[in-house]
């Protein structure tokens, strides 16, 4: 028998997660100018990094051959003054997925079942698969999280709910008293990881106190992430918010140094960086009306989104989605398709800078022509 084929079965039918397209795979594949290609397909800064959080990073390298703090000393102490916790509800992770999969790998297993909604985070049913538990999936209101039909489909089985707010890739917004609705009705020994990667992008009148909550509910999980509105995507660092408990179950289980140095030194910089932080707050807010006025004047539909994205809908055959892809594509313009959440007449783009936004809305307005 081939080795692999000892593997469990629920681990050999795993589908990868697909991420946005490098610029570098597209300039290999079609031979075009890197100078040229903007990405709008992953939801990163616009802003680049913070010239503080770049400083700490480039200071960090001195010490590259050293291990780094395996308890981030400095910046829980950070975290806990800014957000108002304990350091001893902070989990660190090398990014807010790796935090995800910790809980997951508590409270999931064969038998177990997770629930989150349809079109939700692609890494949610991922991280049920690689465990052998159930993954349900339920049924979308407005291409967002039905708080009322998730709670209809907890069964004993149940252990973890996986909600994303602000939601990824639609973009809406479940408000702050149905989720504490939600909190007060769940049952106590089911976990709700509540994922909240773009909340810095949220005006402060939408923000859910959920930080609050943690005091009332044992059960609750708070992620975060400074890829997005921090600008640190590729050093990868989140964190996850808990009661003191749940945090060091995750904590015993969490790989030595998963945090690496330079991530560390730049996130303590970037929170330290509030006025970066305000500038991509105020650029994505002038960059989604530009956004999204151009798609009303190309005659496109496109999902309200609390984000730093839009997802827009092709008209026409299903086919089309793809066909506008890659025509986009083929003008040097990377977003992300949106088929594999079952929304094949749907793309994601980021909201970038002017030039950028400009750039797509032309070469969209091109695409569609090719389309009829």
């Amino acid at each position: 028998m081939n080795l692999c084929e000892l593997a469990p079965e629920y681990i050999r039918a795993i589908q990868p997660y697909r991420p946005g397209k490098p610029i570098s795979e597209l300039v290999r594949d079609l031979g075009l100018n890197k100078s040229e290609v903007i990405k709008l397909a992953s939801n990163e800064n616009p802003l680049g990094t913070s010239s503080l959080a770049k400083e700490a990073m480039i200071q960090a390298l001195s010490e590259a051959a050293r291990y780094p703090d395996g308890s981030g000393y400095e910046l829980k102490e950070a975290l806990s003054e800014r957000l108002g916790v304990s350091t001893e509800q902070i989990v660190l992770g090398n990014g807010s997925n790796d935090v995800l999969e910790l809980a997951a790998r508590i409270f999931l297993r064969p038998g177990a079942a997770a629930i989150y909604s349809q079109y939700a985070f692609a890494i949610y049913p991922l991280l049920a698969q690689a465990v052998g538990a159930t993954g349900i999936c339920v049924p979308a209101r407005d291409f967002g999280h039905d708080l009322a039909a998730m709670l209809d489909a907890i069964t004993p089985e149940t252990r973890i709910v996986f909600i994303a707010n602000p939601n990824n890739p639609t973009g809406t917004l479940c408000e702050a008293r149905d989720l504490l609705r939600f909190m007060e009705r769940i049952s106590q020994d089911v976990l709700v990881i509540l994922d909240e990667a773009y909340d810095e992008y949220l005006p402060e009148a939408n923000k859910a106190n959920s930080i609050a909550w943690l005091k009332n509910f044992q059960n609750l999980v708070i992620t975060r992430t400074f890829s997005k509105a921090y600008g640190l995507a590729s050093v990868r660092v989140g964190f996850a918010l808990a009661h003191t408990d749940l945090a060091n179950l995750m904590n015993r289980i969490r790989q030595p140094f998963n945090v690496n140095s330079i991530g560390l030194a730049g996130a303590l910089a970037a929170l330290q960086d509030v006025e970066f932080v305000k500038h991509s707050y105020t650029t994505n807010r002038t960059g989604m009306l530009q956004m999204t006025s151009g798609l009303r004047q190309l005659g496109i539909k496109y999902i309200p989104s609390y984000g730093n994205f839009v997802s827009f809908h092709i008209p026409g055959n299903p086919a089309n989605g793809l066909k506008v892809y890659k025509n986009l594509l083929q003008q040097g313009v990377i977003v992300r398709p949106l088929s594999n959440y079952d929304m094949p007449n749907h793309l994601r783009v980021t909201i970038g800078l002017e030039a950028e936004n400009k750039k797509f809305l032309f070469a969209l307005e091109q695409a569609l022509k090719e389309i009829g």
